[in-house]
């Protein structure tokens, strides 16, 4: 019987660091299977820098990616260009993480010619389709047609469950993304800013939802905070589309306290996490990732579909409001109880096994035995 070919589809930094972890588990079973690492290159260059962090090359890459490109562009592309690897290699399974148009895309693509779907970090929902933009939207659609859902925690595993997945098909598996950090924290030594004796404060922001006149009261708040705490260091981790950086560079490009730096790599990210005292971030990983290290995280949205942090204490839900991103900043600044209430609880998403735990319920689905992993709890 000849070994099964699985793909793994990414296009963007965020799936490639989730990714990752899964991929090298699957890899460590490449005797009973050949997993493929699909690129459909969303976003191609800190796509592929990300991959390079944990020495993974893309086996196929589609290179989409164009100035100036449209959602429904990149979509259609994607589309095209998935379906024709699927004709080329008759994949026995496909696996996507999260909720990118490259996630939606490989979930359609698999629907369409009948190929199983594990959707990697499953059951994530808010309570409005159009919030986040568009990322609601795509996971909603991967959880449509779905063969295996691996959702990362409880919460996420319920809201599966209250639009009627079948329960044999949902695994609570911890989330990826711990797998991730934990790994890479091991590695390297701290590097940032060893000529700063305060604190550091780190901010990054780029989501669709707080383009304009959100992501400019954001930027307004940490010159605010920067103002008040002579002792931090303000550092800006820029993403690279241009209507972030026309917004933030204005307000934030002129200040002795504050470094306006280049997507770092994400070995070096995760030194930066690590040497941040607090974060502001409209980001999902981080939200995930920051708790891993005792760093409390504001978060600059107005809803979450990563609740679970907010519940434990390890984030909280401030908004782009100007005053609201101040103050709760100040309290966490000037605060120290506030500061220990947050720092000091416990992150819900994992305990660095959810990859092998996913490779253990696929292959499993697939006919092939490989060792046993008890699910997350």
């Amino acid at each position: 019987m000849s070994k099964p070919t699985l793909f793994f589809v990414v296009g963007t930094r965020p799936e490639a660091i989730k990714m990752a972890p899964v991929v090298l588990e699957f890899q460590k079973f490449s005797d009973v299977c050949t997993p493929l690492l699909i690129s459909t290159g969303q976003h191609r260059e800190i796509l592929h820098k990300s991959l390079g962090t944990f020495g993974l090359v893309a086996d196929e890459d589609l290179a989409i990616m164009q100035h100036g490109q449209t959602l429904s562009q990149v979509t259609s592309r994607a589309l095209e260009g998935i379906d024709g690897l699927i004709a080329k290699h008759f994949p026995a399974m496909v696996f996507g993480q999260g909720d990118t148009t490259t996630t939606m895309v490989a979930a359609m693509a698999s629907f369409y010619r009948q190929i199983p779907y594990g959707h990697v970090e499953a059951g994530l929902r808010t309570d409005s389709v159009n919030n986040p933009f568009p990322e609601e939207y795509n996971r909603r659609v991967c959880g449509l047609t779905a063969t295996h859902h691996y959702p990362p925690t409880d919460w996420s595993r319920d809201n599966l469950l209250k639009e009627g997945k079948d329960p044999s098909t949902v695994f609570v598996t911890g989330n990826t993304g711990i797998d991730a950090v934990l790994a890479t924290a091991a590695r390297g030594e701290q590097m940032w800013f060893p000529e700063w004796p305060g604190r550091v404060i780190l901010l990054t922001t780029h989501r669709r939802e707080n383009w304009g006149q959100p992501m400019k009261n954001i930027a307004e708040a940490a010159l605010e905070l920067v103002e008040r705490f002579p002792d931090t260091l303000l550092v800006a981790a820029m993403h690279p589309n241009p209507t972030v950086r026309d917004v933030l560079v204005p307000i934030l490009g002129n200040h002795e306290r504050i470094r306006l730096i280049e997507p770092p790599e994400y070995l070096d990210f995760v030194k930066l996490m690590q040497r941040a005292t607090i974060i502001l971030s409209d980001s999902g990983g981080v939200q995930e990732e920051a708790p891993a290290f005792g760093i409390p995280v504001l978060v600059l949205r107005t809803t979450t579909e990563r609740p679970e942090g907010v519940t434990a204490g390890t984030a909280k839900l401030v908004g782009t409001d100007r005053e609201a991103i101040i103050d709760e900043g100040t309290k966490l600044l000037g605060d120290p109880e506030a500061f220990r209430a947050m720092a000091n609880a416990v992150s819900p998403y994992g305990d660095g096994k959810a990859s092998a735990r996913i490779r253990y319920v696929a292959l499993k689905h697939l006919g092939i035995d490989t060792p046993a992993e008890t699910m997350w709890n």
